[in-house]
């Protein structure tokens, strides 16, 4: 897909340095750099559902279940 964006001179410029360098062209560079931060804001939005998910303290159900768990299996060494 073809767009136009706005972006800053000098910015444009690092662009195309990094994208000759690499070889590649500036579309994708661009391409390339785009799918990255989208992988990282990905991962980061996982991280902190995961953190949501365990800031929380356990229910008095989820306490019982570790409980019983604990004493079904044995502790035969250090992790």
């Amino acid at each position: 897909m073809k767009t136009a964006i706005s972006v800053e001179d000098s910015l444009m410029e690092q662009t195309d340095e990094a994208a000759r360098a690499m070889g590649l062209s500036r579309s994708g560079l661009i391409a390339d750099a785009l799918r990255e931060y989208l992988k990282k804001r990905r991962q980061a939005q996982i991280t902190e559902q995961l953190n949501q998910a365990y800031a929380n303290a356990p229910s008095p159900n989820e306490s019982r279940l570790v409980r019983k768990l604990r004493a079904k299996v044995p502790v035969t060494g250090k992790w």
